[in-house]
């Protein structure tokens, strides 16, 4: 819906949604954007590509969804850099444009990444180049947009804020400082920028109250000051409603599998998602359900991928094959159909803000497996079966449990449609809205 010309205008970032493969932070990001389109309001959104400011409009836009980043000798990034501190130093900051947005573009192979937007803006490289100041100077920049907002919505901790508009920062969790062995980040960086945030932002907000614990425990700031509105866990219906027969074709047809014959693990490979623990666990239990290993490489995947890679080498040659197999990547609509074809999802990760694959998996009717811990009993509920994620025995025996017992997934997916409805878009809007009302900035159209 176009919103009206007198709504008032709220911009979020777009620092995920520019990357070419998903996160949950950009899911987060479009589920919000389109939530606030819905809420009647103005939606912006402010991108850091590499497309100039200014110039041509034709060629503006066009570099604007191609936007490569220039190669840059170290010399001439430092000289950015120093530019870059002295304008924030002496009260500049960064100015963002908007993007002519004409339709020439042929946008359709972006249609998965774009979120709900009345107006795109853009400062070149503006994300980057403000980790920089950061890095040198402590401090948080400022960014101008042609029009000022009315509420900024950063959708990660970045170190920026619009002067004149009220400042929210979503922090999903805080695993650097509290699982800081499963991440790559500069612990004291990290906790130095969030500091930073607090006292720059008017609010934070956060997806889950294990989450808003952690936040109020650890960073010390008050109740009142942090906002859980959990997020919506919904998907276009052309891809949710699917028709059996179709999501059968597609698994055979790309996969070799059969629809509920086989386990499904998909999120990034990092230490957190503990799969290197599930992998232990699945191939002890000998199920002969092959299980499917959705997601990309990330930060100290060698180590998650060890005992798989030697499963791999030691499958090659023999009849039976490898009972397990990794795939790097999908598009998300071929994801809503390994999910919907999967036997159970299995996702005892150590550590989730929120948990959206346990709920997507939940909205599509796949029974699930995760962990009894951080935020996961909280969204799942009773709709999942539970277990120690640090202990291998315990994946073990779960994983037994849904091979073994159809009435258990069957119970499981029921409760598993019932809990995720308690997640949708509504119930994420009405979150929204009183957040919004309670700042001053009540929605034009009711919840």
């Amino acid at each position: 819906m176009q919103a009206n010309s007198s709504a008032p205008l709220v911009v979020l970032d777009g620092m995920n949604l520019s990357l070419e493969k998903g996160t949950g932070i950009a899911t987060y990001s479009r589920n919000l954007s389109l939530a606030l389109g819905q809420l009647g309001y103005r939606v912006g959104v402010l991108y850091g590509q590499w497309s100039p400011d200014q110039g041509d409009p034709m060629l503006r836009e066009a570099m604007f969804f191609d936007s490569r980043p220039p190669a840059q000798s170290w010399l001439k990034r430092q000289q950015g850099t120093l530019i870059d501190v002295a304008r924030t130093t002496l009260g500049g900051g960064f100015r963002a444009v908007e993007v002519p947005v004409t339709g020439r573009v042929i946008r359709d192979s972006h249609r998965a990444r774009l979120p709900h937007f009345d107006t795109l803006y853009n400062s070149r490289a503006l994300f980057l180049r403000a980790h920089r100041v950061f890095n040198q100077t402590r401090r948080i920049s400022e960014v101008r947009l042609p029009e000022t907002p009315a509420v900024m919505h950063w959708t990660y901790p970045i170190p920026l804020r619009v002067p004149g508009a009220l400042n929210l920062y979503t922090l999903h969790d805080l695993i650097p400082l509290r699982l800081p062995y499963t991440t790559l980040d500069n612990k004291r960086r990290y906790l130095r920028l969030l500091r930073r945030l607090v006292e720059a932002g008017d609010k934070l907000v956060t997806v889950s109250e294990c989450s808003r614990r952690d936040i109020i425990d650890i960073l010390g700031v008050p109740e009142s000051s942090v906002i859980n509105t959990y997020q919506a866990v919904d998907m276009p219906p052309r891809l949710r409603d699917k028709p059996d027969e179709q999501v059968r074709k597609e698994l055979r047809g790309l996969f070799n599998l059969e629809a509920k014959g086989y386990f499904l693990f998909f999120g990034a490979i990092e230490p957190k998602k503990n799969v290197a623990r599930l992998v232990e666990a699945y191939l002890a239990s000998g199920v002969r359900t092959p299980l499917i290993v959705v997601g990309n490489l990330a930060w100290k995947s060698d180590d998650e991928m060890r005992l798989l890679k030697a499963h791999l080498a030691a499958s090659e040659g023999h009849e039976d094959g490898a009972r397990i197999r990794h795939i790097d990547y999908v598009p998300f609509s071929v994801l809503v159909s390994l999910i919907r074809g999967a036997k159970a999802t299995l996702f005892p990760s150590l550590y989730e803000g929120f948990g959206l694959p346990v709920l997507e998996s939940m909205l599509l009717g796949t029974p699930v497996m995760s962990s009894n811990t951080s935020s996961l009993p909280e969204v799942a509920g009773e709709a999942a079966l539970l277990v120690d994620p640090y202990d291998s025995q315990a994946i073990t025996q779960g994983i037994e449990r849904l091979d073994g017992d159809s009435a258990l997934r069957r119970r499981l997916s029921l409760a598993g449609k019932a809990r995720a409805a308690r997640f949708d878009g509504d119930a994420y809007r009405h979150a929204l809205a009183r957040l919004y009302t309670d700042l001053g900035v009540a929605p034009p159209v009711a919840a």
